[in-house]
């Protein structure tokens, strides 16, 4: 744990990129493989589910610490993260343990079946014989809020300087369903093991947003634009008879669509499709919070695939007869992927294809731009014709051209402490809308970014001074400030007071030039609805 502890301190004390890579780099030339194994899990998303939940983390540490829960409570909303505040509120060290980093992750995940007071036991034993930074990190790794400033590609970046072997290759080595408990460091980075291939897939290729005018990209001719679904990206494969659904963010999920199991009775072997996945009601594409009813389910009861069915969009062929093409240009991947479903017999089969659209002009594609939200898009994606499939977001080839976020004026109603470098600010806010009827403002969205950090510390400033009462972190405010919420979509809700849920919300701008008599009211909200 102390080599892993020190790496994460290192980490975390610099934004410069090449200290982190290098940092990254010595600790995979120098760690024991066991421990090397589980940091790629940590640093992949891979950790293991928390064994014990924070409210007992809290009377514990507390109770070590020799205080009442109040004070450690009113500690924690003031530093603001809670591995930390348990780190500095435990006594220092009475002993050195010299266990590494695998160890005290397969105790933690024997732990969970394990009795409360074992569970007890375990963390007092272990705060008291770990530094400050090493019980930091222990702590972090149980609350399951591990997040630091690194990158997958980063941490392949600097795997890749500690063994020489390609970028491009670890990131495919890197990606499926592995497990650090089973899986040894030669076995996932060292050795070639065809059978480990037949369900991985391809790291992503992702767009950046279109920074500048979409003319600023040269000559239309030269791209091809399709519109930006909103659903689920994966990549469905088919080999040797098998289906395997992987998502964009690297989980297999097969299981949650056996729609897609008639795929391979249709499409041949040796094939991975990239695309989206989309709620599909009707023969009409639905929206994402249809699709998320399906999304977390341990079963999927016949009614609820009936109700809310799916399709794939498909974009792109990353794989076809068995060979990979991504080198291939995306003309040439869109021409098989075009021969493969002219030559499929789709009926009642969940594929179709995402069409291409060429333009005359780019005055043309804004247009089409335009009419997106009536077709259920984000707004379209721009891809150069000669473009090879890329690992993971590069810029040049693809970007993506959303149309502008839903806005509206809000009142602020609630706010609560930040987290990290603002955990002594109040920068996490709840916003009101107007309910005419009642004459009253109803809450209909949290949001925590948008703001500069001088206007952070003056709405700071003013909510510590107009605070009407206090819910433990959270304190309800003087209704007084009105800002401006942009997000990006918008649906009915019977989860939420105002009736209505909205997707990413952010502050887009403080409207210090209105009263909030101004405020929009949640009939304009529900009005944005289509």
């Amino acid at each position: 744990m102390k080599a892993f502890a020190q790496l994460i301190k290192t980490l975390d004390s610099t934004n410069k990129t090449t200290v982190k890579v290098k940092a990254l780099a010595n600790y995979f030339k120098e760690a024991e493989d066991k421990d090397k194994v589980w940091t790629i899990a940590i640093l992949s998303h891979r950790r293991p589910t928390r064994p014990v939940n924070t409210k007992l983390m809290r009377q514990w540490a507390a109770e070590l610490a020799q205080i009442p829960l109040w004070l450690f409570e009113e500690s924690y909303h003031i530093v603001g993260d809670l591995a930390e505040t348990i780190a500095l509120v435990i006594p220092a060290a009475q002993e050195k343990s010299e266990k590494g980093l695998h160890q005290f992750l397969t105790e933690m995940i024997a732990l969970k079946k394990q009795s409360e007071q074992e569970k007890e036991a375990y963390l007092k034993e272990n705060w008291l014989s770990l530094d400050y930074y090493e019980r930091f990190v222990f702590t972090k790794l149980f609350t399951g809020s591990f997040r630091i400033g690194v990158s997958q590609k980063l941490m392949t970046r600097a795997l890749a300087k500690a063994t020489d072997i390609d970028e491009d290759i670890l990131a495919y080595k890197l990606m499926g369903n592995w497990d650090p408990s089973t899986t040894s460091f030669r076995r996932l980075i060292l050795e070639e093991n065809k059978s480990d291939y037949l369900s991985k897939p391809y790291p992503f290729y992702l767009a950046y947003a279109i920074e500048n005018e979409p003319q600023d990209l040269g000559d239309i001719k030269h791209w091809a634009a399709e519109h930006k679904w909103d659903g689920i990206r994966a990549q469905i494969i088919v080999r040797e008879g098998e289906l395997f659904v992987w998502s964009r963010g690297e989980e297999l999920v097969s299981e949650k669509f056996p729609e897609f199991e008639v795929f391979t009775s249709v499409i041949p072997d040796g094939t991975v499709i990239d695309g989206e996945i989309l709620a599909f009601n009707n023969n009409i594409i639905a929206s994402f919070k249809d699709l998320q009813t399906r999304i977390g389910r341990k079963t999927l009861s016949k009614k609820l695939l009936e109700k809310t069915p799916v399709i794939l969009k498909a974009y792109d062929l990353l794989e076809w007869e068995g060979i990979d093409i991504r080198e291939q240009s995306y003309q040439k991947r869109r021409e098989l992927l075009e021969r493969l479903i002219d030559q499929t017999d789709l009926t009642n089969i969940p594929l179709q294809l995402s069409n291409n659209m060429q333009f005359g002009s780019w005055q043309e594609a804004a247009k089409e731009r335009e009419r997106s939200r009536a077709v259920k898009s984000e707004g379209l994606m721009l891809k150069r014709w000669d473009s090879p499939y890329l690992v993971g977001r590069k810029k040049g080839d693809w970007w993506k051209w959303k149309v502008d976020p839903f806005t509206i004026d809000a009142v602020l109603t609630y706010a609560m402490r930040g987290h990290g470098r603002r955990s002594n600010l109040f920068t996490d806010y709840t916003f009101g809308l107007w309910d005419k009827e009642k004459k009253e403002l109803v809450t209909f969205a949290k949001a925590y970014s948008g703001l500069t950090d001088a206007e952070f510390r003056k709405v700071d400033s003013w909510i510590k001074k107009n605070t009407l009462e206090r819910f433990g972190p959270v304190r309800s405010v003087k209704p007084f400030h009105v800002f401006e919420i942009a997000f990006e979509g918008i649906a009915q809700s019977n989860r939420h007071k105002s009736g209505v849920a909205t997707r990413f919300p952010r502050i887009l701008r403080w409207r210090q030039d209105k009263k909030i008599e101004e405020a929009n009211t949640l009939e304009d909200l529900k009005n944005l609805i289509i």
